[in-house]
């Protein structure tokens, strides 16, 4: 017998080889149809796996992440399945599951290509497959008779990969029907549950990631399980085009691109730049109670701060390239991290434990080389500014700081009506430490002050092992915006291991020399990144404390446009941001053009309003009209304004 521990702390007894499927048939057969995978020992395996020790398991839906991950994974392979027959001697690349579904990376034949002509066809032919509920079936194989069964399929890029990629010994492939796929897993037990099927996009994407080999063609898509998660995932992906952040971000004036500056490099609009000083302003007003210092570092730096630092070994390929100066052996960088910077400003003088904690704060920006292929308007740029801060404590006040930082995130939230969120407690992978500094002691204790912090605050988190830092444990926190969709903002990182690195201590009670302990926080994550996703989340309704242009003035003709003025000057004078449309058009078109800017509130003058000294306020998207004095108006804008920031105070 081997006992099973469930995650509600309950264990239950089972014959050893008991697999996930019998275990969900013995709680309800009502789990055991929805159940798609389940976790063994904190790792997503397949249901048909047998158990043969004592274990902790965990059981997923579709509705889970891990579900989702693995009902995509099978449905990657059942999309090269498909291309298999209907393109007799195509390639095949990677195929993982993603966020929102997965991609299959292929090489067709000489004289095929594939367009998005070829979507229902192809869809068509997955349906067809998976009606046949195929099992899908592991096998261990030799590294050597991998290369063997994949070089005699024709399959160039598996054998590389394996040859390159994979270390001697025991590799494992699945199989489902007449494909069979490199694979470590986990699938779904059998094809038949995939019961709806978008093929969604088509894009060229380079072997491997490098420019300088040949280019495949990548096909994403996504699955699910009933035809209405599809139908209700199709109607999310129109409204996700109408809520793009780039389209709104140019109607609005708030950012562009341009390709003589570089891709990837955003320039803010003076809109935009008086949206992105008021998120600063927003951040200074919360931080003021807990005595953070702002500084300002430099753009770039010496290299060896980031060899120090660990940045370059783990980053170097993905930043860019050094820059070497006329003097010999001088090398300097885009600074790619604000932390190595932060760690020199608190070495800059002898610091005590009466010091500490020491909260440097910096709006910092740094520069990243991204791919040109995943380059996406703001969300993923080369060069972004965080809200950054790191804040050096004695190793008895982590938990106390990492608690404050919870509180700070939390109320951010609650001021932009993110009140969808999730929290995540990315630990490093204990199967593969190599990718970490520090000792395991380290590792274990700044593990635990996250645990318990969350534990104290009652911050439900989920545990993802191998999404730590490469320094350190953290906190992550996952947003839904208004129409479904995850995003990542803000974080908060223990780190034992950078004042380490940089010998950074502090004298202790005793006189003693000490190091401290490192937190890194951003509310925000980057200013880019989190503008991108308040536009998505409000369709570029923002507050009204944060929107660049609170009131559009609009005379019905250019006889009021005196009038129109002395309302502008009273409302500029009352902190109320307006702008005049004093253009030569009927007031219909004003109405229409100023919905289109997303201005929240419009004010109309004529003969009544000038004469009477008032203004009639209509607000955004046809809402309330009103007519009252430019007074009052004035009043009800600043009040608005106040009860929106509330939650600040």
């Amino acid at each position: 017998m081997v006992k099973i521990t469930f995650p509600d702390g309950s264990v239950r007894e089972y014959e050893q080889g008991v697999t996930g499927y019998q275990i969900a048939e013995s709680i309800s057969p009502a789990l055991a149809r929805d159940v798609v995978s389940c976790g063994v020992n904190g790792v997503t395996t397949e249901l048909n796996r047998p158990i043969n020790g004592d274990a902790t398991i965990a059981l997923y839906k579709f509705d889970d992440e891990e579900g989702k991950h693995t009902f995509w994974h099978t449905s990657a392979h059942l999309l090269a399945e498909a291309l298999q027959e209907l393109y007799p001697g195509i390639q095949f690349g990677f195929g993982p599951a993603v966020e929102n579904g997965f991609f299959y990376d292929v090489m067709p034949a000489d004289g095929q290509t594939i367009s998005e002509n070829d979507f229902p066809k192809i869809e068509e032919k997955m349906r067809e497959l998976a009606k046949k509920n195929e099992p899908v079936v592991r096998h261990d194989v030799s590294k050597a008779d991998a290369i063997k069964e994949f070089t005699a399929d024709g399959q160039e890029y598996k054998v590389e990969h394996i040859e390159q990629d994979l270390e001697d010994g025991t590799i494992s492939t699945y199989t489902q029907g007449h494909f069979t796929d490199l694979c470590r897993g986990p699938h779904l037990v059998s094809t038949g549950a995939i019961k709806a099927i978008k093929i969604t996009s088509v894009a060229g994407a380079f072997w491997r990631g490098d420019a300088k080999r040949e280019q495949m063609t990548r096909i994403y898509g996504i699955t699910f399980p009933k035809k209405k998660m599809l139908d209700e995932y199709l109607v999310m992906l129109e409204e996700a085009k109408k809520r793009d952040h780039r389209k709104i971000g140019k109607e609005m004036e708030l950012f562009m691109f341009s390709d003589r500056v570089g891709k990837g490099l955003p320039i803010w609009l003076p809109k935009g730049t008086q949206l992105r000083l008021r998120l600063q302003d927003l951040l200074r007003r919360l931080l003021r109670p807990y005595n953070y210092q702002e500084v300002i570092t430099p753009g770039i730096g010496g290299k060896n701060l980031y060899v120090t630092s660990g940045h370059y070994a783990h980053y170097g390929k993905d930043s860019f390239q050094p820059i070497h100066t006329p003097e010999e052996d001088e090398e300097y960088m885009l600074k790619p991290m604000n932390c190595p910077h932060h760690c020199e400003v608190y070495a800059y003088k002898p610091r005590s434990y009466k010091d500490l904690p020491l909260r440097i704060a910096e709006f910092g920006t740094v520069f990243r080389y991204e791919k040109s292929g995943e380059l996406h308007g703001l969300t993923r740029v080369r060069t972004f500014t965080q809200d950054d801060a790191h804040i050096f404590v004695r190793p008895e006040q982590v938990k106390t700081e990492f608690e404050t930082n919870i509180d700070i995130i939390l109320k951010v939230f609650k001021t932009f009506g993110f009140d969808n969120y999730e929290a995540q407690i990315s630990l490093r992978d204990p199967n593969d430490k190599e990718k970490y500094i520090g000792s395991d002691e380290v590792w274990e204790e700044s593990e635990a002050a996250i645990k318990q912090a969350c534990e104290e605050k009652g911050l439900k988190a989920r545990v993802e092992l191998g999404e730590a830092a490469f320094y350190g444990p953290k906190l992550d926190f996952m947003v839904k915006d208004a129409i479904g969709r995850r995003w990542q903002l803000g974080t908060i990182q223990v780190d034992y291991n950078l004042p380490n690195r940089f010998k950074l201590e502090y004298t202790a009670e005793d006189n003693s020399k000490k190091t401290p302990v490192m937190i890194h926080r951003a509310p925000f994550g980057s200013l880019e990144r989190f503008t991108a996703v308040l536009i998505e989340h409000t369709a570029g309704h923002f507050p009204l404390w944060l929107t660049p242009d609170q009131v559009a003035i609009l005379p019905i003709s250019e006889k009021y446009n005196d009038y129109a003025f002395k309302v502008k000057a009273y409302l500029d004078a009352h902190n109320v941001r307006s702008i005049m449309d004093d253009r030569n058009e009927k007031i219909g078109r004003k109405i229409r053009d100023n919905e289109l800017k997303r201005v929240p509130y419009m004010v109309i003058v004529g003969e009544k309003e000038a004469a009477e000294g008032l203004v009639s306020m209509r607000q955004q998207g046809g809402g309330e009209q009103a007519t009252m004095t430019m007074e009052a108006f004035a009043e009800r804008i600043n009040a608005e304004v106040a009860d929106q920031l509330k939650t600040l105070d």
